[in-house]
């Protein structure tokens, strides 16, 4: 196993978990493979909703199981005062809250920013939602399509002239939302070292995933129309596509430079032109046909073997169950098992890049660390007897 650099990076920082289904809890997954103790609070009823969803293994949703490694669980009603001020005593000691409800649910459970930051000065909030903390959106409900519709990634993906293609990830849940806010709260946790001081980072899931554009923006600033299946990277050239082999396989072609294309096609027995590159679109419509047709005459392993001593960018498209035993994965150790105990058994699990945790937890059950994780925080043992049932 490759231990990452990263596994002890926030080791000491406490990160108090409010969120729930997807950007929230990947979130703070990522923080906890660097070392973060992160506790998921919990409604004492339902849970994270993420749990129920289907598949499930050992009664946990298999989605659930996927993105809350690492943590502990305390099952907190913060519409009971009781529980409420529990939670209040727990920020005293916490270096992090996040949180995704809809903008003013914090503070009408009397847990907002205000409340928390008087009570401990040097707190990180981070505050996920669809639209932003404030504007004309902001209590407006959504989720991810929703999100990339009004952030303008919708409308670059599909074929030119026709509809738009569904995303195969949530775009503005993980990149949009996540991503974005470990990039705040790792920021704001610096910063905190130099100011003493904490913050309330807005993060919202549209302004993340439309920040993903900035390259095609900056191509729209000096002039252009960028559109959909027409621009360099998204359909509009034959160099860089997707084909279909003769065992109803794809491959990734992405030769974009002259020196790929020209091996590309060389490769293939064809004539490379590298003026096809940068051809018109009546051009490019028939190389990409050209293309399709002697694709077509192989399978996929095929053209792998013939490709393989060919630097020009193609590779064959992955299936989800093919990605576990790939060469690449398996050498790079992207994935692992861990032990989800009784019930659940053994968890396959994804590392992201910023390094594999070193023992990571299995993902919790609700509640299952309530009275472990308030007599940590220095929660008296009388409000632990009533919290802790």
């Amino acid at each position: 196993m490759v231990t990452s650099p990263l596994a002890d990076a926030l080791r000491g920082i406490r990160v108090l978990d409010l969120s729930r289904l997807l950007p929230g809890p990947f979130l703070t997954m990522i923080l906890a493979d660097m070392g973060a103790d992160v506790v998921k609070i919990e409604d004492p009823r339902v849970g994270d909703y993420l749990r129920a969803l289907p598949p499930s293994k050992g009664g946990m949703a298999g989605r659930f199981l996927a993105v809350n490694r690492g943590k502990r669980s305390a099952a907190l009603d913060l519409k009971d005062p009781v529980a409420r001020d529990a939670f209040l005593a727990m920020v005293e000691r916490a270096d992090v809250v996040v949180e995704s409800f809809r903008p003013g649910v914090m503070d009408k459970l009397g847990v907002g920013y205000a409340t928390l930051a008087a009570r401990n000065p040097k707190i990180v909030v981070c505050s996920i939602s669809g639209y932003g903390q404030t504007g004309p959106y902001a209590h407006r409900a959504g989720h991810d399509l929703d999100y990339i519709g009004l952030a303008g990634v919708l409308a670059m993906g599909g074929t030119a002239g026709g509809a738009p293609g569904m995303p195969g990830v949530q775009i503005a849940d993980l990149a949009g939302g996540a991503l974005w806010s470990a990039t705040a709260i790792l920021g704001a946790l610096v910063g905190r070292e130099r100011s003493g001081k904490g913050a309330h980072l807005d993060i919202s899931m549209t302004e993340g995933a439309l920040a993903l554009l900035a390259a095609e923006l900056g191509n729209q600033d000096c002039g252009a129309k960028p559109t959909r299946g027409a621009e360099s990277l998204n359909g509009g050239l034959a160099c860089y596509g997707v084909y279909r082999t003769a065992d109803d396989r794809y491959l990734a072609v992405g030769a974009l430079e002259p020196k790929f294309w020209i091996a590309l096609n060389t490769a293939i027995g064809r004539p490379p032109n590298v003026g096809e590159i940068v051809g018109r679109p009546d051009q490019q419509a028939t190389t990409r046909a050209e293309l399709a047709a002697i694709f077509a005459t192989r399978t996929a392993a095929e053209w792998d073997a013939a490709l393989a001593q060919h630097d020009c960018c193609v590779e064959i498209m992955l299936e989800l169950d093919e990605l576990a035993s790939h060469p690449l994965h398996r050498a790079r150790e992207v994935f692992f098992s861990i032990d989800g105990g009784p019930g659940v058994g053994t968890i396959q699990q994804v590392r992201t890049p910023v390094g594999r945790p070193t023992s990571p937890r299995p993902p919790p059950r609700l509640g299952e660390h309530t009275r472990e994780v308030l007599a940590e925080y220095g929660i008296a043992e009388a409000q632990l007897a009533t919290l802790a049932k």
